[in-house]
């Protein structure tokens, strides 16, 4: 099981690259998408490896070696701006995309997609609403036949709470666990491979 990264240097705060920015160094940057793996095959920045976000302390020799500068991204931006603090506080210096995958397509540029890739598995935010409203409907509907069932509506709701409060999501790290949030290991050996490549370019 993969342990948790745990910053061993004071992380300092990313840069943070605008779409134009990106866009013009493209081809000089190495990118790492940290969304799930059905995320990517969703659309990804031309070029970019997936690397998820729970993968990324068995990808820190990789990144280490890939050498130049790395650029983090994710959907909006959040996920890539945690990996990009975690990364500093290894001594990785990132930058972050601003807005992430979001705000490239909605400039116009293209997202890419694998060849053959698998139907796309729904954005993090979209799986986390869908199981917490499902979750919420049925502790109202089980609550008909024995009122504690309204406590699991309950607990949804504090969860939700909470994780606004905390800018965390304990909903979306047990989801990233599920198989089609997951890599398979023969691809992600392929993809670190490719990282540490590309430090000899």
């Amino acid at each position: 099981m993969t342990t948790p990264l745990t910053p061993s240097h004071t992380p300092s705060a990313p840069r943070r690259l605008t779409v134009p920015e990106v866009r013009a160094r493209l081809a000089e940057l190495t990118v790492v998408d940290v969304r799930t793996p059905g995320e990517y095959a969703s659309g990804h920045l031309p070029g970019a490896l997936n690397v998820p976000l729970d993968r990324l302390e068995r990808a820190l020799p990789a990144l280490r070696a890939a050498g130049g500068e790395v650029l983090i991204v994710c959907r909006s931006g959040a996920r890539s701006a945690r990996a990009c603090a975690l990364l500093a506080g290894h001594g990785i210096v990132t930058a972050d995309l601003t807005g992430g995958t979001t705000a490239w397509a909605a400039d116009g540029h293209e997202l890419h997609r694998p060849a053959g890739a698998a139907r796309a598995t729904w954005a993090m935010e979209r799986q986390v609403r869908f199981a917490a409203g499902a979750l919420v409907l049925a502790g109202l509907g089980l609550g008909l036949l024995h009122p504690a069932w309204q406590l699991l509506s309950a607990g949804i709701a504090g969860g939700l709470v909470l994780s606004a409060l905390t800018d965390t999501c304990g909903m979306a790290a047990v989801l990233a666990r599920l198989p089609h949030n997951r890599p398979r290991a023969a691809d992600l050996d392929t993809t670190l491979a490719a990282l540490a490549a590309s430090g000899t370019r």
